[in-house]
């Protein structure tokens, strides 16, 4: 009568120990996969806006964060505010200013 131990065709321990070894992977990637979808989802809902890669802005991005900037400083008038943000064809509120890039100071 052969003997019937894991090496003849069986699931030996050897074989499960590998199988639980690759859960934690398995998890960190369900996990990473998880906070990817939920960034898509607030990206697409408007709640999570991602930053530009490139360093140069356009005018009229340069132009709001000036005239944001001034109306914070209170140096124009919240009726010349909302005139001027009307010929950008802006609609303070709807859109982020974007941030101004900072200067080191070191």
């Amino acid at each position: 009568m052969p003997p019937h131990g894991s090496f003849e065709g069986g699931r030996g321990h050897h074989e499960l120990e590998s199988s639980l070894a690759m859960l934690p992977f398995l998890g960190s990637m369900l996990l990473l996969l998880l906070l990817v979808l939920a960034a898509l989802y607030l990206w697409r809902q408007g709640k999570l806006p991602f930053p530009k890669v490139a360093g140069q802005r356009s005018p009229e991005e340069q132009a709001k964060g000036i005239l944001a900037e001034r109306f914070a400083r209170g140096d124009i008038s919240s009726d010349e505010f909302l005139e001027r943000s009307s010929i950008l064809n802006w609609t303070p509120g709807s859109d982020q200013v974007p941030a101004k890039p900072r200067k080191n100071r070191s």
